[in-house]
């Protein structure tokens, strides 16, 4: 039991606990009738904190939260964040989870293997970002999407994280808390007129704080498996 405990620092322990109660206080001051959305903040928050350790589970969680995400803009009409969610970030958690369960570093089911970019693919997966942004953008328009360009810079990011996911490149949690910022913005529109939203806003205010810890220790997870590859 005190090992399973160990897995996580203290300060790990104490950004997980911390982002579980913002999200909390804010869901009973402002949101207190929709469990639904509650479950799901508390379900992608802790994704977070799995990803941010090079955990498959993480992958688990951000599938059931993309799910649920899903169906949450749908009440809103943001039908951009709908289908990101359920057509694109969904089923890229699905293969950064079998990307991520076939590399594992060391043969540790728990910590998954970095990986590194090289500019050529770099320079594909831009390119790659761009097609699917202009794809979205007219599919997002034929809907009549709320906040049209925001959503589409929301699925620049989304996609763009999410190959990076895939792929195992640190920079995937980099790139999710700009996606967090976006959000947020997406998000304070709807909280205008209704202020049960202030709690989504918060929830992705939480998931940037962990996106971009995740960031800076998949940068450490890089440099000590780096070390113990060469020994």
């Amino acid at each position: 039991m005190k090992e399973k405990l160990a897995y996580f620092s203290k300060g790990e322990w104490a950004l997980w606990c911390g982002s579980l109660s913002v999200i909390l206080l804010f869901y009973f001051l402002f949101d207190g009738g929709d469990a639904f959305s509650l479950c799901a903040s508390l379900i992608g928050v802790t994704s977070l904190i799995f990803n941010a350790k090079g955990h498959p589970f993480g992958q688990v969680l951000m599938i059931i939260f993309s799910l649920m995400y899903g169906v949450i803009s749908w009440t809103f009409r943001y039908y951009g964040e709908m289908i990101t969610y359920l057509g694109m970030t969904m089923p890229m958690a699905l293969l950064a989870l079998i990307s991520w369960l076939k590399n594992p570093f060391e043969k540790k089911k728990s910590e998954v293997k970095v990986n590194e970019i090289g500019r050529k693919e770099g320079v594909f997966a831009i390119l790659l970002t761009v097609v699917v942004t202009v794809m979205f953008y007219f599919i997002l328009a034929y809907f009549n999407t709320s906040s049209l360009m925001i959503s589409t810079i929301s699925v620049t990011t989304s996609f763009m994280a999410a190959y990076l996911t895939f792929r195992r490149s640190p920079y995937f949690a980099l790139v999710y808390a700009m996606n967090d910022v976006v959000l947020m913005i997406l998000w304070s529109i709807a909280a205008q007129t209704d202020i049960r939203y202030l709690s989504v806003i918060i929830c992705f205010a939480a998931f940037l704080a962990n996106d971009l810890y995740g960031f800076i220790n998949w940068q450490r997870m890089k440099i000590r498996q780096h070390k113990a590859r060469k020994d």
